[in-house]
């Protein structure tokens, strides 16, 4: 009974039912399967249901939609500058995919897919490869002076480069751990008032109040740790496009 209770226990993976194994893997479709399935079925209700009508004064709805489209618009255009464009409904997804996921988990007894550095880092790997690719098919073999800033004296080479290729290198591991260790720290955070409460009966009044802040607050953090996910992933495709 105490395990059922533990703070760690929202964070583990049940196989909801069982499908033939895949090369000696596990393929089963799981608790984190089912909300990452879910936060992409509310994304997708979330856009279809807000430009259903596409009225030329929108509602509630709509603006809604909209707001986060120019978000997203006008974040990517102001950090990765000039050929943006095509890089849009990848960054829209992204964003609102992670937003999503991150809402969905503060529902009670849901699951937060975002805590787990296995799907967060997944989702750093897609934007590093594909910010390469791009680096690559825009510059060719010149996206290796990446790893050379300009104006570098001679001496200095040697130490530059093994820097910033390890800097350049750790980029998805980063952004894969920032995202999963601050939503794995609200959570356990929440579950652990909760439980204060719970214990405490009529005395835990008080830390009801805590804890609806800390609810609010965590609402917050879902935002903001979409949107540095998403202002880095610009960030990374600017130096792509560009380079530094």
């Amino acid at each position: 009974m105490a395990e059922t209770h533990s703070p760690m226990h929202q964070f583990e993976v049940h196989p909801l039912f069982e499908l033939p194994k895949l090369a000696g893997y596990s393929i089963d479709f799981t608790n984190a399967s089912l909300f990452m399935v879910a936060a992409v079925a509310v994304t997708y209700l979330f856009v279809m249901m807000g430009m259903r009508q596409r009225a030329m004064v929108p509602g509630h709805w709509q603006a809604l939609v909209e707001m986060g489209y120019d978000f997203v618009h006008n974040t990517l255009r102001d950090t990765a500058g000039e050929g943006y464009k095509p890089f849009l409904p990848f960054m829209f997804t992204l964003f609102f995919f992670i937003l999503m996921a991150n809402l969905l988990g503060l529902v009670p007894y849901s699951f937060t897919v975002t805590s787990h550095v296995i799907v967060t880092f997944a989702l750093a790997l897609l934007v590093f490869v594909g910010v390469t690719a791009v680096g690559f098919a825009r510059h060719g073999l010149h996206y290796l002076h990446m790893f050379l800033p300009a104006g570098v004296p001679l001496p200095l080479v040697p130490l530059m480069i093994p820097i910033e290729v390890i800097s350049y290198l750790a980029r998805p591991i980063t952004l894969s751990i920032r995202l999963a260790a601050n939503m794995t720290a609200g959570h356990l955070l929440l579950k652990v008032v909760a439980g204060f409460v719970v214990t405490l009966g009529a005395f835990g009044v008080p830390l009801m109040l805590v804890l609806v802040g800390l609810i609010g607050f965590e609402v917050f953090v879902a935002f903001l740790q979409a949107y540095i996910f998403t202002i880095l992933t610009c960030v990374y495709l600017h130096d792509a496009l560009h380079m530094h």
